[in-house]
């Protein structure tokens, strides 16, 4: 835990240890007793207020350094208890430091500072471990100074660099199964707070279409969304709200999440534990059918290991945005001329 290039620690029995440095997991030396690990989760636990019992084989905290502890118990698991640690590392709080990590090039961090500022709807995809929450809380703070901006999250995660700033989080059913307080419910109380950024730390069910329609009431935001790519991203937002309900259609939502969101950022990890934006999408707004139209604004051209990255610009435009910008011809093209 106080090694700053581990990113993430995670046992699958006492003493089979692993844990990811720089993206690349590892196993570790380290053995541990049966009682030693229920001893810390149970410390652990106490401090972040969430409980765990075979009612409730699952949990999610949040430890004092900022970091999610994730526990899973049998008979959800087989025999030993699975945790997983995911550390609050201090890096790249901002687009500029992203670009200094090789994330990103000055190009694509201009393009997004611009976005956020004129208030463009982001949805930022990637797979676990990707730096999806990290480049989030980095577009978060490129925010003009006056707004008002709203976190909604499972679990604490989010520390943009804003002044005006209010965090909200989800709350677990007690013992006699009350008191739950799920996504949704968090986005509607958020609508009634003022907020000029409505952000939501990651949508995976119903709370998709609470998101959908807070966006097209006006309202600038972002989120992020498991996804294998830019492309899959919207398409799996045109599936998400259906699960809030057996009345909400694919025909209705398509046009929603056609007008809601602007561009995805879909960011990577590679096998060598690289994390890189490797697209940037634009929405036209325009449905063919259950097709939303896009066009690519920046496609990862090349990574390479030691330098930043360069990206073909596409012919996309958004709205608002300085089109004489992305219509500058891409780094290959003129490379290639020489």
């Amino acid at each position: 835990m106080e090694d700053p290039e581990i990113e993430e620690i995670w046992l699958n029995s006492p003493n089979r240890i692993f844990y990811a440095k720089s993206g690349v997991s590892q196993l570790s030396n380290l053995v541990m007793t049966v009682e030693e690990v229920r001893g810390l989760i149970e410390r652990l636990l106490m401090w972040g207020g969430r409980r765990l019992d075979l009612t409730n084989p699952f949990v999610d905290a949040r430890l004092p350094d900022g970091s999610r502890l994730h526990v899973a118990i049998p008979e959800v698991t087989a025999k030993n208890w699975a945790i997983n640690i995911r550390k609050h590392l201090v890096r790249g709080n901002s687009l500029a430091e992203l670009v200094d990590l090789g994330v990103m090039n000055s190009e694509v961090k201009d393009f997004l500072t611009e976005c956020v500022l004129v208030g463009k709807n982001l949805l930022v995809s990637g797979s676990t471990q990707a730096g999806k929450t990290t480049l989030l809380n980095a577009l978060v703070s490129a925010v003009p100074n006056k707004s008002r901006v709203i976190t909604i999250e499972e679990v604490f995660e989010l520390r943009p660099r804003v002044a005006d700033c209010v965090a909200l989080q989800t709350r677990s059913p007690n013992l006699q199964g009350e008191g739950e307080i799920p996504l949704r419910r968090l986005i509607k109380e958020a609508l009634r707070m003022r907020p000029s950024r409505l952000v939501v730390g990651e949508i995976r069910e119903a709370e998709s279409l609470d998101l959908l329609i807070a966006l097209n009431s006006g309202l600038p935001g972002a989120a992020t969304i498991h996804a294998n790519s830019a492309q899959d991203a919207i398409a799996k937002l045109q599936t998400l709200p259906l699960l809030a309900g057996e009345n909400i259609s694919h025909r209705f939502i398509t046009p929603v999440v056609a007008s809601a969101i602007d561009v995805v950022v879909h960011i990577s990890l590679n096998s060598s534990g690289r994390r890189t934006v490797t697209q940037v999408l634009a929405l036209t707004g325009r449905v063919e059918g259950d097709r939303i139209e896009t066009e690519p604004i920046f496609t990862l051209f090349q990574n390479g290991k030691d330098s930043s990255p360069e990206y073909i610009r596409g012919i996309g435009q958004v709205e608002g945005i300085k089109s004489g910008d992305l219509l500058m011809e891409s780094t290959h093209s003129r490379r290639a001329r020489g």
